[in-house]
């Protein structure tokens, strides 16, 4: 993906989405890939990157020409998680300091959570702590057999708080409570067992051919079904079914077939064409 996103793509784009710590780039049909840009620190985490990283995703909420965003990192470690030397100058701070720190990454993954089109995460070496809670947050996660992955926390002495919502919500409370209490390290077959992993393949080759394939899958979609089917997921999740939750559906469902989207979508099938947004 050589081309370097363009406002045609992405309306306003923010200066700081363009940090050499974080890459982006995107063909003219919105396939958007995402470079964490640290590989001399395996791409692990400081406030630098995980600023670079909100500001970019925060980017990506503003456009409908965005259809699916790869998330990878550079060289042969995906993530880290937390960098070594960002970590020995919070143990000097204080707590409140600490929170804010905190509370800035916490706002970075919920900027992920919050991209309106597909998010995969393509994850080749290790991914540890946060770079495991970035699997989690995004919608698929694809990697090698090779791939390893841990919650080491508390070997720390330290807990996966800000990324615990997305671990538990994708690998469930037992499994979470597992891993993050023990901090071992597993591979990609168990996590495409417990769910963290949505697929797994052979090696580089095979991520190349599964972000293909995904991104192929994509242009069949229309971006507001898109956005609008995640923001579904999360606000039935969990909820009783009641007449509230059957109203409410029924109405979202009634939005979108008198919706600019549903009409094209309808008229295209029983006309024999492809929809506007296909390509």
């Amino acid at each position: 993906m050589p081309n370097p996103i363009a406002d045609a793509l992405v309306e306003g784009v923010d200066s700081d989405a363009h940090s050499p710590l974080v890459q982006i780039a995107a063909t003219s049909e919105g396939v958007v890939e995402l470079t964490l840009n640290r590989p001399e620190r395996r791409n692990a985490f400081n406030a630098a990157l995980i600023a670079a990283l909100h500001e970019a995703f925060l980017t990506l909420h503003g456009s409908e020409h965005v259809r699916v965003v790869f998330i990878r990192g550079a060289g042969a470690t995906f993530c880290a998680g937390a960098d070594l030397d960002w970590m020995k100058a919070a143990a000097g701070h204080t707590e409140a300091d600490n929170r804010d720190d905190a509370l800035q990454m916490a706002k970075m993954f919920k900027a992920l959570w919050d991209i309106p089109a597909l998010t995969v995460a393509v994850i080749e070496g290790g991914a540890y702590g946060g770079g495991a809670g970035l699997a989690a947050a995004c919608d698929l996660a694809v990697a090698t057999e090779a791939a390893t992955f841990s919650f080491s926390e508390v070997r720390l002495g330290l807990i996966a708080a800000t990324i615990s919502p997305y671990v538990v919500g994708a690998i469930g409370p037992r499994a979470a409570r597992g891993l993050f209490a023990t901090g071992r390290v597993f591979d990609a077959a168990h996590a495409e067992k417990i769910g963290l992993i949505t697929q797994v393949v052979p090696d580089t080759a095979g991520l190349a051919a599964a972000c293909e394939t995904i991104a192929g899958e994509m242009m069949a979609c229309a971006p507001g079904a898109v956005a609008a089917s995640k923001a579904l997921v999360n606000d039935v999740a969990f909820r009783a079914i009641d007449h509230g939750l059957m109203d409410e559906t029924a109405k979202r469902i009634a939005r979108a077939r008198v919706g600019e989207e549903g009409q094209e979508g309808v008229r295209a099938f029983l006309e024999k064409r492809k929809p506007s947004w296909a390509q």
